[in-house]
């Protein structure tokens, strides 16, 4: 009878291991149907406003920083958009020239124009575009950032450390306001616009910014008479003068274009300004009429 005390044992074994692989009460004994789904990862996404310590035109996640905008800083983010429609679908990253930059740079100024009160061509600002890198935007990453910038003069457009948020800076009196310049030449050519008061003596103001039409970089770059003309209505307008046969002997004009890398993004607004060849002015030129600025 001994003999099968083993065998009873090993009976005895695997009905307990049959056991314990019995269904526990409530399951159905499926392994993986109640395991949560999992969430799609989402390509990372640059927030809003907030300021920046560096600028730069293509963000990546490892490198990303934020500041507290009451610290110094180089740049302020008013806007992040999505790239939506036919300008989404394109496998490379939009390129200056693309109409999706267009679109976005369009969004981009309006944007500015809303947070700082006005528009951003009048003032030491510069507004510029940010776009994922490319495995960024080959993995689904679809949003462009707008940057609004404080720069050092008309002439030097490098963003300068700054304290504080640019939201509301065009409402009323403001430092950033482009007025009047005392330009420096070398020989007939324009050097730089060195800023004075409108009270010193000085041959240049601020008048205002015109839309070009939307031609390429080159075709602007052959119509200096059509833009000289544009600004020279400005001019008029802006003096209270006719713009007529006189005006010409009234004043002259510099203009300032965007850059060509603006340029191709979509900008198109040409900064304007008097420009007093035979004579210093000494007050601004703003409404003076025909008196007060006469046909010489």
């Amino acid at each position: 009878m001994r003999r099968w005390l083993p065998a009873l044992a090993l009976a005895s074994v695997t009905t307990m291991l049959l056991a314990g692989c019995a269904p526990a009460r409530g399951a159905d004994g499926d392994l993986t149907d109640d395991w949560p789904t999992l969430r799609v990862p989402k390509p990372f996404t640059p927030a809003t406003d907030t300021c920046l310590p560096r600028i730069a035109t293509v963000v990546q996640a490892s490198t990303y920083e934020t500041v507290d905008c009451a610290r110094n800083h180089l740049a302020e983010t008013i806007h992040v958009g999505t790239f939506v429609g036919p300008d989404a679908l394109t496998e490379a990253r939009p390129e200056p020239g693309s109409s999706a930059l267009r679109t976005a740079r369009a969004e981009c100024d309006q944007r500015a124009r809303e947070v700082l009160g006005g528009d951003w061509h009048t003032a030491r600002l510069a507004l510029s575009l940010a776009l994922p890198s490319a495995p960024a935007w080959a993995g689904g990453a679809r949003w462009f950032r707008c940057d609004l910038s404080e720069t050092g003069s008309i002439d030097n457009t490098r963003a300068v450390n700054r304290t504080g948020s640019l939201r509301g800076a065009l409402i009323g009196d403001t430092p950033l306001t482009h007025r009047c310049f005392d330009p420096k030449l070398i020989g007939d050519n324009l050097n730089y616009m060195a800023p004075v008061l409108c009270t010193e003596p000085h041959r240049a103001e601020f008048v205002g910014v015109y839309e070009e039409r939307d031609i390429s970089w080159a075709e602007f770059a052959k119509s200096a008479e059509q833009a000289h003309r544009r600004c020279m209505a400005l001019i008029a307008e802006y003096a209270a003068v006719p713009n007529n046969s006189e005006l010409p002997y009234r004043a002259g004009s510099i203009y300032y274009p965007p850059s060509q890398r603006e340029w191709e993004e979509g900008d198109r607004g040409v900064r304007c300004f008097l420009w007093s060849d035979d004579r210093k002015l000494t007050r601004s030129m703003r409404g003076v009429g025909p008196e007060g600025l006469p046909a010489i």
